[in-house]
């Protein structure tokens, strides 16, 4: 029991570690922050197949973390935001969107189409994460603004957030079945008990 524990954490920590290192390698970056990856969300969300939510949301956590730190680097602290939109930034752009990917094993193994039903609720929660985020935050930066021809912060976020993160869906979903059909990763990615 006790080297299965120590087995997920460490598959947890490489998974972690493999996102981390695929989230710098970005396709497209957007001028407002977000942008299209080289499957950065790939390895936690099959981790969550993999091991479960709990074990997922654990992994995902962590990788929410170093999300952090890399909005930090990136200049988070000197976007000149007030100390509340500061909070809901770091809430809803990081610890949040990054989180609920652990989610993707919430269907269990009981069907592939439950692991790829897990895969999309996922990041599609993360979209909402983020586009609360930019609604609720990024609305009252102006210059971001004049980007789009609306007013309504919303509409705004639905459709910034709505492009690279489609993108991310697409890419990310696409691969996942490609893993979870292959007779070589097939059983490597289906779910085990932690």
């Amino acid at each position: 029991m006790k080297n299965k524990k120590l087995l997920a954490l460490v598959e947890g920590a490489v998974m972690v570690a493999l996102a981390t290192v695929l989230c710098f390698v970005r396709i497209v970056k957007f001028p407002w922050g977000g942008s299209v990856t080289l499957l950065s969300m790939l390895p936690i969300t099959l981790y969550g197949i993999r091991r479960g939510v709990k074990c997922g949301l654990l992994a995902a956590f962590v990788f929410s973390l170093v999300q952090f730190l890399q909005g930090v680097m990136d200049g988070l602290f000197g976007w000149g935001l007030t100390g509340g939109m500061l909070i809901a930034c770091i809430l809803f752009d990081y610890i949040v969107a990054f989180t609920v990917l652990g989610l993707s094993g919430v269907f269990g193994n009981k069907s592939f189409g439950g692991m790829v039903a897990g895969t999309v609720l996922a990041i599609f929660l993360r979209y909402v994460s983020h586009v609360i985020s930019g609604a609720a935050v990024w609305h009252s930066v102006g210059k971001i603004w004049e980007a789009f021809s609306t007013d309504n912060e919303w509409v705004y976020s639905i459709i910034y957030n709505g492009v690279y993160m489609g993108i991310e869906l697409v890419l990310t979903v696409a691969v996942t079945v490609l893993l979870l059909k292959l007779p070589q990763t097939k059983q490597f990615f289906s779910p085990k008990e932690a």
